[in-house]
């Protein structure tokens, strides 16, 4: 018996999710991971050189009326930006979670790009001071523009500050908010300027998201004020981290995931094989903050979020954008 299913393009998938539907799709996401509602392994990772390699995010989500069942398959080439093209890529295949049946393949580019950012904005809302009104970007590729997309409708922004290392690329950057920011905030246009020095982007704001591909530290501990919110959301792999050390070891920190975060981030990998810290700093995944666990204790703690994405994330997403697909005939069924 053939297998039916949607085909859904990054331009069907942007047509039918919004940052509002991400942000509590994550909340949820996050919630089901972290109280045994989702079935997921820690991806698998082949690494085809130093600066690619491909991942297999698989997860089920438990449940009656609203189970789902898939995998996303992502890569990371850096050589990609030379190419013209975006240098994470990824597909999302949607299983029937009664029969195994493929029932969607979707682009998973876009999702990835803007869940998360929806995650962060779940982690600022739970973790920041709630007068954080600054936020500076260290990056001014594709998360720089859905993280400050996702934490304007968290917060009342009143300054955002970004910096990367190529002027062009963080000028460019600014002039897109100059039209984007007012349309997503609906209100006056919230200020974005461009800095020549991270420091600079970094000291006195409340909220710091670093979205980079650097291997190594580009934000300093003594950057940090009291009181700052940190959302790491590059140095994805063991050997990588984003972070000055120092900055982990101070902070209260938390997580998507512990198992992930134990082998996957250097910033806490590192910092534990330095003998800074041990796998106890973890306060607690997002989840459990979402579900009634303890956050931010103080307004002057420094709070940090490393991020290294959740394949329940990728899968909540997909299953929503296709039941929205299907409710306005969007997409284009093919059989397998």
């Amino acid at each position: 018996m053939p297998i039916r299913f949607r085909l859904l393009t990054e331009e069907d998938v942007k047509a039918v999710l919004t940052m509002d539907d991400l942000i509590a799709t994550m909340t949820s996401a996050l919630q089901r991971f972290s109280t045994g509602g989702v079935v997921q392994p820690v991806r698998s990772v082949v690494t085809v050189n130093e600066h690619a390699f491909f991942g297999v995010m698989p997860a089920y989500v438990r449940g009656t009326s609203d189970a789902s069942l898939g995998a996303k398959l992502v890569t990371v080439f850096e050589s990609n930006t030379a190419r013209g093209l975006p240098t994470h890529l990824a597909s999302i295949a949607l299983l029937d979670p009664d029969t195994g049946a493929l029932r969607a393949l979707l682009d998973g580019r876009f999702i990835t790009e803007s869940r998360t950012g929806a995650v962060s904005a779940v982690t600022s809302r739970l973790l920041a001071r709630q007068d954080a009104s600054s936020l500076a970007i260290i990056g001014s590729g594709v998360q720089a523009h859905s993280h400050l997309e996702a934490l304007l409708r968290v917060h009342q922004l009143r300054q955002v500050t970004v910096w990367s290392p190529n002027k062009e690329h963080r000028d460019h950057f600014v002039d897109w908010c100059q039209t984007r920011v007012r349309h997503v905030s609906d209100t006056s246009l919230t200020p974005v300027k461009a800095v020549d020095h991270a420091g600079e982007a970094v000291v006195g704001a409340d909220l710091i998201v670093l979205a980079t591909s650097s291997p190594t530290p580009v934000l300093e501990n003594n950057w940090v004020k009291p009181g700052a919110h940190v959302m790491s959301v590059g140095a994805c792999r063991p050997n990588q981290r984003e972070m000055d050390p120092a900055l982990v070891k101070r902070g209260r920190l938390f997580v998507d995931s512990r198992a992930a975060a134990l082998v996957e981030s250097g910033d806490v990998v590192l910092g534990i094989h330095e003998g800074r810290f041990t796998a106890d700093h973890i306060i607690a995944e997002i989840g459990e903050l979402v579900a009634g666990g303890v956050g931010r204790r103080t307004e002057n703690d420094v709070t940090i979020f490393k991020s290294l994405g959740l394949a329940v994330e990728d899968v909540m997403a997909a299953d929503l954008a296709y039941r929205r697909a299907v409710e306005r005939g969007i997409g284009q069924e093919l059989t397998l």
